[in-house]
This record gives structure tokens, sequence and C-alpha cells, in this order.
């Protein structure tokens, strides 16, 4: 995601490199390719020009101080600027109501119905809301059947009238049966076109003029580029939606739609869809979004994915264990299941600050675990627990189980041995031991 974006602008900032100072001159290069990245990457005409004036009236007649550099300063702006382009603060959804009802709209192959299950997901699983999912879309055979397959998938409720064709009763009677089973949240699926047309407007305009929303959603597809902010703005002037969703961010997207929507619409992105699972959704914060795109990584969002399967009672547990140098293949098999749901590999390195250009290139596989999983599950219990006793036969043994080899499941072994040692070292205390062995050295 923004890899090309990111690239380009990292190449104009270097038009300033070894300058004294900021002038007319390196400014308009610099700006001349920023405006190009930006195209490059489907943002919207009119908004590139805004955007390079704007950095170019702030960059201008700026004193440098001496411990920071032209390239340096031009980096702030810009970063500065992007945020502000994607709405500047993250904004939250409103599920204010008894029940909230939230109105999902937008064309079809946006990825609205699966982004509604992956909302009442979030809802259900972070906000402890009791959400119900209802089946508006009466005109796409699968949809109702899709929606119910995500239900199950997620455990929520699906409402549904396979028989009835008119979408404003089905929501009217929805928001009926929520009052009824004690949903507090409403989430209708509504139908899209192949491109926008007056009865889906029309159709749409009524349901929300019938059931009142807390909350209208825009879904767009991503990879659509400037057709995709187009789209969003004859959706507003329409329906005065209150938030964008940008689904498969994931994707080999240019980006454009995520930097020119929010200008175009006025509206803030709320969340953005990164991936097929339930639990692909991410609140959408312009500041850290900027930071990715200028190759600063993402660090805050890196740690509240860790923290989202953080358990303090098993982390203690776990702790004690290394203390007492008992920390065994069980544990460390967990530990590897815990980052996996964390989400893509190469996603979560590229939040690391400085990591994400240096691994561009690279083909991380999400399958790299799947070896080292092998290897362990061919393992039985007793030799999981206690990985002393994994003698030259057992091992010989676990390579044949696993499909590796005997020198694979040794590198593995003598990995997770070093590993066992500096954790029960730096448990009890040897880390302090080390720093002092260290100083007196020096």
């Amino acid at each position: 995601m923004f890899e090309n974006l990111s690239d380009k602008l990292e190449r104009s900032f270097k038009i300033l490199k070894g300058e004294g100072k900021i002038t007319e001159i390196n400014i308009a290069k610099t700006l001349k390719e920023v405006r190009r990245a930006l195209l490059d990457a489907d943002v919207n005409y009119k908004t590139a020009k805004e955007f390079t004036e704007t950095v170019k009236e702030k960059a201008l007649g700026q004193n440098v101080l001496t411990a920071v550099k032209p390239e340096q300063l031009m980096v702030k702006i810009v970063h500065d600027e992007l945020a502000t382009l994607m709405g500047g603060n993250s904004v939250d959804i409103n599920i204010k109501g008894n029940p909230a009802i939230i109105l999902m709209s937008g064309l079809q192959g946006s990825g609205k119905t699966t982004f509604s299950g992956k909302l009442a997901n979030m809802l259900k699983s972070k906000r402890a809301k009791n959400p119900l999912l209802v089946a508006g879309d009466v005109y796409r055979p699968a949809a109702i059947e899709q929606l119910k397959v995500l239900g199950v998938q997620i455990n929520v409720s699906v409402y549904a009238e396979e028989e009835n064709k008119n979408p404003i009763k089905i929501a009217q009677n929805a928001i009926q049966y929520a009052k009824q089973h004690g949903n507090d949240v409403i989430i209708i699926d509504t139908a899209g076109r192949l491109a926008i047309d007056e009865v889906m407007m029309s159709e749409i305009t009524a349901i929300k003029k019938a059931v009142n929303p807390q909350e209208i959603l825009f879904v767009v597809d991503s990879m659509t580029g400037q057709d995709a902010v187009n789209t969003a703005k004859e959706f507003n002037d329409r329906l005065d939606f209150d938030g964008v969703i940008l689904t498969k961010l994931d994707g080999d997207t240019r980006g454009g739609a995520a930097l020119s929507i929010s200008s175009v619409v006025n509206k803030p992105i709320k969340f953005v869809g990164t991936g097929e699972k339930m639990d692909a959704i991410e609140v959408f914060h312009p500041q850290r979004m900027a930071d990715r795109i200028l190759g600063m990584g993402d660090i805050v969002s890196l740690v509240e994915k860790a923290q989202e399967q953080y358990d303090e009672e098993e982390a203690r547990k776990l702790q004690k264990k290394i203390a007492k140098n008992q920390f065994d293949f069980n544990d460390f098999i967990t530990q590897i299941q815990q980052i996996k749901k964390m989400g893509n590999l190469k996603d979560l390195a590229s939040m690391i600050p400085g990591v994400g250009k240096q691994i561009k290139d690279l083909d991380i596989n999400d399958d790299a675990f799947k070896g080292i999983e092998a290897i362990i599950k061919s393992m039985t219990p007793s030799e999981r627990s206690n990985p002393e006793i994994l003698n030259g036969s057992r091992r010989t043994r676990i390579a044949k189980g696993s499909g590796t080899n005997i020198q694979e499941v040794n590198k593995l072994i003598k990995q997770f041995d070093e590993t066992r040692k500096m954790m029960h070292k730096m448990t009890t205390g040897g880390a302090k031991a080390m720093m002092k062995k260290t100083i007196r050295k020096r």
C-alpha cells in the first residue's frame, strides 16, 4: 500500500539535500516532483495542485534551524499537509441510540456486505455491543445468503425476509425485531448497482427517510482510484453521509482514493478494510497513515494490534515459566499463533520505523511459520513439554513426520534453546549483570 507514492516522495525530497535553505527555485523543483507523485498515485488533479500550493506557501520564507535541514523541514510540512488532506483526525462511529442504526451505502462490488460483517464483528468484540445485521439487498441473489454465512461465522444475528422485495419495509421490521430481541446496533446492508442510477439513489434515500439512521457510511473500493472519489461525491450529494469506508486497501492500490476522497466530499474516512478475514478492519488515523506514506512506520498501530492479542493473566503465567526456565514448545507455538492473528507479516513489519523501505522488495510469505508449526506439531506432548529429551532418534522421527529434514529440526531446536536461555537471563536479572560486566570491561 502506497509503496510507489512513498518512493517518489522520498526522491522528490532529495532535491533539497545539501541545500542551505529553501528557495523559490529548489522548492519549485521539489514540488513539481511531489505533484507528479500525487498524480501518479491517482490523486485528484485539483487536490494535488491545491496541496502543493499550500506546501509551497508554508515552506517559503521559513527559517531553517541549523539542526533542521531543508529536506527535513519539507518532510515535516508534507507530512502535516498529508494528514490534513486525509481528514486531520480520526472520527469515531456514532452508535448512540436505542437501537443505533447504521445504513451502509455504495456501488455493487465495493465490499458493503463483507464490511457490514466486519463492522458487526468489531462492535461485538471491541465495543461490547449486540449487533443485528439486516439483509436489505433484495436484488442480488447471493447477498442474503452471504450475510447469513457471515453472521454464522461471527456469531451475530441476521434479519432477513427472503420473500419480501420491499427493502424499506424490511428495514422498518428489522428495527422492531431488534427492540424485541435486545439488539443495540442495527447494520443495514443495502443494494448496490454496477453504476449509479436514479432507481438505486431514490431507494436508499427512501430507506434513510424511513429509518432515520444515526450513521450513514459510504463503502468504496479503494482499487477504483478517482472513480471512487467521483462516486463518493454523487452519493454524498444525495445522502449527506457521515463517513467513508475504504475497502481493499491491502491490495495493489495507488492510494489516490485515500488521499483525495476526504477533501472532495468533506467527510472523514472512518475505517479501512485490510484483508478478507472478519477482523481485518482498522480505524483510520490520518496522522498514522501520513507516517506510513513517508516511510516513518506506524508503531502505535503495531502496539495496538499486539495489545488486542495480549492476555494479562497468560502473560503472568508465561513470565513465571520463563523465570523458572520452563518455557517449552507449547508456549512457543502459542506465541507464534498470537503473532499470526495480528495480520499480514509484511504489513506488520512495515509499521516498524525504517523497516518498510528495507523489505519493500522482499516477498514475505504469510506461511513462513508453517514449517516451524509442522515440526512442533510432529512432537509428542511429552517432547513439547520437555525439549531436553529430544535426542537423535526423536529428531529423525520428527523430521519425517513434519515433511522437513534433520537439519531444519536441529536448527529450530538450537534457536529455541538460545531464545530460552536469553529470556531466562533477562527475566532473572541477567540483563543487569551483563550490563555491569560490559561497563567493567570498558
